[in-house]
């Protein structure tokens, strides 16, 4: 089905909450925003724009949940500490949403 509804939902559980994907994918390993680009299309099925993602690495990193590293020409995104704890109750938040819809 792809329905209005089931497009509204997809984008509100994507692109608007971009930053708990790249929590995930940089609590793996750390890694430069082109490629954080790619392994979201990759592993959550969406594609968000180029310049989005650098704007939601910014904000992660002026609030201290990631930190940066030049690594020869690319700059390198690490979650931190904070970044962990903020993936974690994100990630509660779903699991309790997601047992209320069963």
């Amino acid at each position: 089905m792809n329905s209005a509804e089931i497009k509204r939902i997809k984008t509100k559980t994507g692109i608007e909450i971009l930053w708990i994907y790249i929590l995930k994918l940089l609590e793996k390993k750390p890694c430069h925003s082109y490629l954080l680009r790619k392994k979201i299309h990759k592993e959550f099925e969406f594609l968000p724009g180029n310049v989005t993602v650098y704007v939601v690495l910014y904000k992660l990193k002026a609030r201290g949940f990631v930190s940066s590293k030049r690594k020869e020409n690319k700059i390198v995104y690490s979650i931190t500490k904070k970044g962990s704890e903020l993936l974690k109750e994100g990630k509660k938040i779903f699991e309790e949403r997601n047992k209320m819809l069963k």
